[in-house]
């Protein structure tokens, strides 16, 4: 059976209902050309169509705040129907995709989805504070309904593999740049980082604050005599999106560069926890990616 999905957007400079969508439709390559993100047709065209397709999931209706924008994406991305509310979907869709990175508006989107039972895939971050974290989970009709990650956690790249940790020593440094703005693209950071380092104890807050243009700095410690880790979003300079792990006898620099790869992923572990009707994902770790947000606003 295929999973119907409904999806929602948009948030400012966030194309993320254009490419995921075509990631479990196919897409119009003339009509995604006009989307306003040309990085997202680039990297579309890079893949075999319609092989590379996500199997077993289709999003099948659309909302956005423009109901232009959401025929654009319904062209671009072959969606057959644009919802007039974001409530009419209810009964029409399987699961939700809440593909809006502006943290503060995922309560007020998620909660009929939520309270009508409908897994719910929330872009990153989930929440920009604790608080906000609990009020959505409370929400929740049943542990796991809730899916919400980066997609940078699931990305080859971004992973410290058996090599090379050994090939570097124990780990004594880690030093993050994502170009952007914290709120939205520190969690890019975060997510990969406790993905190596683990995310059971909650590290030292030592500094932190705004730097360059827009941009924010937080430096870490983490427990059990573990690293000091260096997170910066560079606001609107520049930048690469990468981590360099250094270690007592080398050192490693994980590099972002597949995003389709990253996205797809993601949206297979969403597909999969609503298939299996479980959390794939679990709450103590995006609890504490939140935690690192919350402390990087502080």
């Amino acid at each position: 059976m295929t999973l119907r999905m409904g999806i929602i957007g948009l948030s400012p400079g966030n194309g993320h209902p254009y490419s995921w969508a075509a990631i479990c439709n196919g897409y119009d390559p003339e009509a995604m050309a006009d989307c306003g993100f040309p990085a997202i047709p680039d990297y579309l065209a890079r893949q075999s169509w319609p092989e590379d397709r996500l199997a077993g999931a289709r999003v099948t209706n659309v909302w956005t705040q423009d109901e232009a924008e959401s025929h654009k994406i319904a062209r671009a991305s072959h969606i057959g129907t644009v919802s007039r509310k974001p409530e009419d979907m209810i009964g029409e869709i399987d699961a939700l995709l809440l593909a809006r990175d502006d943290a503060q508006n995922h309560l007020r989107f998620a909660d009929p989805f939520l309270r009508a039972g409908l897994p719910v895939y929330i872009d990153k971050p989930v929440a920009l504070s604790e608080a906000g974290f609990d009020a959505l989970n409370a929400l929740q009709r049943y542990p796991g309904q809730i899916f919400s990650c980066s997609a940078l956690r699931f990305a080859p790249e971004l992973q410290l593999d058996a090599d090379a940790a050994a090939w570097i020593g124990p780990i004594r440094l880690i030093q993050g740049a994502t170009p952007k703005y914290w709120e939205t693209y520190a969690i890019h950071l975060i997510d990969p980082l406790l993905t190596i380092l683990g995310h059971a104890a909650q590290p030292e807050r030592l500094f932190g604050g705004p730097v360059g243009a827009n941009g924010r700095l937080l430096a870490l410690r983490w427990p059990d005599f573990g690293p000091d880790v260096h997170l910066m979003a560079t606001g609107s300079l520049p930048s690469p999106l990468q981590l360099r792990i250094v270690g007592e006898t080398d050192e490693v620099v994980l590099a972002f560069h597949d995003t389709f790869t990253a996205f797809k992923t993601a949206l297979a572990e969403f597909v999969a926890s609503v298939n299996e009707g479980r959390s794939r994902l679990p709450a103590d770790f995006n609890r504490r990616a939140v935690q690192i947000i919350e402390m990087g606003l502080q």
